[in-house]
């Protein structure tokens, strides 16, 4: 309904609820506004140990650490700060460590609806083994950065155009 009326948002489907979101065209306007880009990004540990979690949870450090071969301590910290992760209770195994599950925050961050919705492991390296997707998105990432420069220009003449009081 909202898009049939050109709006700048709409009502999205996430993380087994509602949303409103920003249209696309519109996001890196707000992107200015915001500081939440900076504070949301993930460095490349964190991913691979938020993935980890996600796909194997509920899970312990002690076999994240197994899987990662690095001590996970401040990532798993960092991730638990950012409330993509949380304790869900304790293993039953020897020394009874704290098992980690993602939350809802984290279908949100990644744009889920429900944490059956990841893709499977088989099927990200078909994806990642494609060489005509990974064209395509080089296709379209070169796109988006070309357009979002075409704007800026765009807008750059407007205002060198537009009359001074």
């Amino acid at each position: 309904m909202y898009e049939a009326e050109d709006k700048s948002f709409r009502i999205i489907r996430i993380a087994e609820g509602f949303l409103f979101s920003t249209q696309p065209q519109f996001s890196k306007y707000l992107g200015y506004l915001s500081s939440e880009k900076s504070k949301r990004r993930l460095s490349q540990a964190a991913l691979e140990t938020l993935s980890i979690i996600a796909y194997k949870q509920p899970i312990t450090k002690p076999e994240i650490e197994s899987i990662r071969g690095v001590n996970s301590d401040y990532t798993i910290n960092t991730l638990l700060e950012k409330n993509l992760v949380t304790i869900s209770g304790r293993s039953e195994t020897i020394g009874r460590p704290l098992l980690y599950v993602t939350t809802p925050e984290f279908l949100m961050y990644f744009g889920l609806n429900k944490i059956t919705d990841l893709p499977k492991p088989r099927e990200i390296e078909e994806i990642m083994q494609d060489e005509d997707f990974l064209e395509q998105k080089r296709k379209i990432l070169m796109n988006a950065v070309e357009e979002s420069l075409e704007s800026e220009q765009q807008e750059n003449e407007q205002q060198d155009n537009s009359p001074t009081e």
